[in-house]
């Protein structure tokens, strides 16, 4: 069975909902390290779909310039 992609925008929203329940203290102390290891799973997901978005805009725009 083939893993289900996280789309940068789906990581984004679960970081802000995991990010609001931490800050109104809905999440108990069982669960606070799960959310804070998820969160940095997402955080270094979205940093590495950034850099290579990047790449592919630089190369992209490096083929379109003249010679």
């Amino acid at each position: 069975m083939a893993k289900q992609q996280i789309t940068y925008n789906d990581a984004i929203a679960e970081i802000e909902d995991i990010i609001a329940r931490i800050e109104n203290e809905e999440l108990d102390v069982d669960d606070m390290a799960q959310k804070v290891k998820r969160v940095s799973f997402l955080l270094n997901l979205c940093r590495e779909k950034l850099k290579t978005t990047e790449a592919e805009v630089e190369k992209i725009l490096k083929e379109m310039e003249p010679e």
